[in-house]
């Protein structure tokens, strides 16, 4: 239909045009009525230009609101729950084509702990998830502790631009958990933003701080804590450039080299310190197969150990090799059953958050470097009882093989836990959760403690 401001312009134009046709002398007597009827003409032009620039406005806003052609960077997470994952925002775009995105999650979470031999200090991230490292050893029990907070929300950036025929994909990704004893609980509860991945690929390659390709992601079970089976898992990100390829039908090869960072025990010594003397970047390997809803993974690592002491230096190599998976238990992908096992030697700090040293160093007329050995793993069995409704039930261990003679009494020989949680998820976007653990940690002299924990977390993800 035509619009009441484009009809009035249509009449004041066919207005002029006609008066325009009449004889110079019926001009003059008419001045009065042109100056008029042009006013109208103006008025109405203008308010034509206003009509149709709402138009336009209300074709942009429904062009932004339709479902984006190409999807940007997904954003992954430390624990890749199972629940369908909420629909994303529309991104924005720029002329150029790029496309923006913002997303990620609110969550709170609370534990009540008991450990059977002392208290945890009051700085220790032991209290906001599951560290192995960190149960009490050879202590006095103490009574139930209770702590709550929000810092494992997180917000994710991504962006997405073709380039001729390519593609170029950015993210960042941070929350408040990463740096553990920033802020304190006594005022505002007040935490710093740390950084946990930011990277840019350009079709198969991948520079920047990403998860280690040396760990499969997507085993990782849904828990309602940070990382859940904590002493089993290949957790590390860090700085690499990463190429990826296709070899075959549902088979990938990705290969990189990462950041390294040696870390080390001085015979003698519990305490684990970081080397910041490494020579060459430690190198991944990963083959990830596809099968329907089930994923496997192998994958091997290869590094060069260095401590240099200004006038003593040794180097000595690492090798691990991890295998991992997700395997699919219904055609609905309602149950599942996730693993992961590792075995190696010299790669502490890949494994259960740096539970045992990369290497022993022994001091003396020569420094010498022993690597560390160990074995870890982890399985979760998934339940789906509804759309709505489902559990997750874990067990993870660990074992350090320390070279003979080198081993002492403070140093951790075995860790291992037990859980099962409850997840409710009343709408796509939204989790409720409750979880229940034990953990217990063994030191080489033959000590004890023991971890049990009540959880609870809520989510919303955007």
């Amino acid at each position: 239909m035509i619009s009441n401001s484009l009809r009035r312009a249509l009449l004041a134009a066919t207005a002029l045009s006609a008066f325009a046709a009449l004889p110079a002398q019926a001009q003059t007597a008419r001045e009065t009525e042109l100056e008029a009827r042009l006013k109208s003409l103006e008025a109405a032009v203008v308010e034509l230009r206003a009509e149709l620039e709402r138009t336009r406005t209300a074709a942009q806003v429904a062009v932004a609101s339709a479902p984006a052609a190409s999807q940007p960077v997904a954003v992954e997470v430390a624990a890749a729950a199972p629940a369908p994952a909420p629909v994303p925002a529309p991104a924005r775009q720029a002329a150029d084509g790029t496309s923006v995105r913002i997303n990620g999650f609110f969550k709170t979470y609370a534990s009540v702990s008991h450990y059977s031999d002392g208290p945890l200090p009051s700085t220790s991230s032991g209290h906001d998830f599951y560290v192995p490292g960190t149960i009490p050893v050879a202590g006095l029990s103490e009574g139930p502790s209770y702590r709550a907070n929000v810092k494992q929300t997180r917000i994710a950036v991504s962006a997405t631009t073709p380039v001729a025929g390519h593609v170029l994909k950015g993210l960042l990704e941070v929350d408040f958990q990463s740096s553990p004893g920033v802020g304190n609980q006594r005022v505002t509860n007040a935490y710093n933003p740390a950084l946990r991945r930011a990277f840019i690929t350009y079709d198969d390659f991948l520079i920047g701080q990403e998860w280690s390709n040396f760990q499969y992601v997507a085993a990782l079970p849904e828990t309602t804590d940070y990382l859940g089976p904590s002493e089993g898992t290949v957790f590390a990100r860090q700085t690499q450039l990463r190429y990826t390829q296709a070899v075959a039908r549902g088979l990938t090869l990705s290969v990189a080299a990462e950041n390294p960072a040696a870390t080390t025990a001085d015979a003698g010594s519990a305490t684990v310190v970081e080397n910041d003397t490494d020579r060459m970047p430690d190198l991944t390997a990963r083959l990830n197969l596809t099968l329907g809803r089930s994923e496997l993974s192998l994958a091997g690592l290869a590094r060069t150990l260095t401590v240099d002491l200004g006038v003593q230096e040794d180097s000595a190599f690492g090798w691990g090799v991890s295998a991992a998976g997700k395997l699919a238990l219904d055609a609905r992908g309602r149950h599942d059953l996730r693993f992961m096992v590792t075995h190696g030697s010299g790669i502490g700090r890949y494994v259960g958050l740096n539970l045992a040293p990369d290497a022993v160093l022994v001091r003396g007329s020569s420094l010498q470097l022993e690597p560390v050995a160990l074995t870890a793993g982890f399985a979760a069995l998934r339940l789906g009882w509804t759309d709505q409704l489902r559990s997750t039930f874990m067990g993870s261990a660990q074992t350090i093989d320390t070279p003979a003679g080198l081993a002492v009494a403070g140093a951790n020989k075995t860790v291992w836990s037990a859980s099962a949680n409850l997840f409710y998820s009343p709408i796509r976007q939204f989790d409720l959760g409750i979880e229940f653990r034990h953990g217990e940690r063994e030191l080489v002299s033959g000590v004890t403690g023991r971890l049990d924990r009540a959880e609870f977390s809520a989510k919303y993800s955007f």
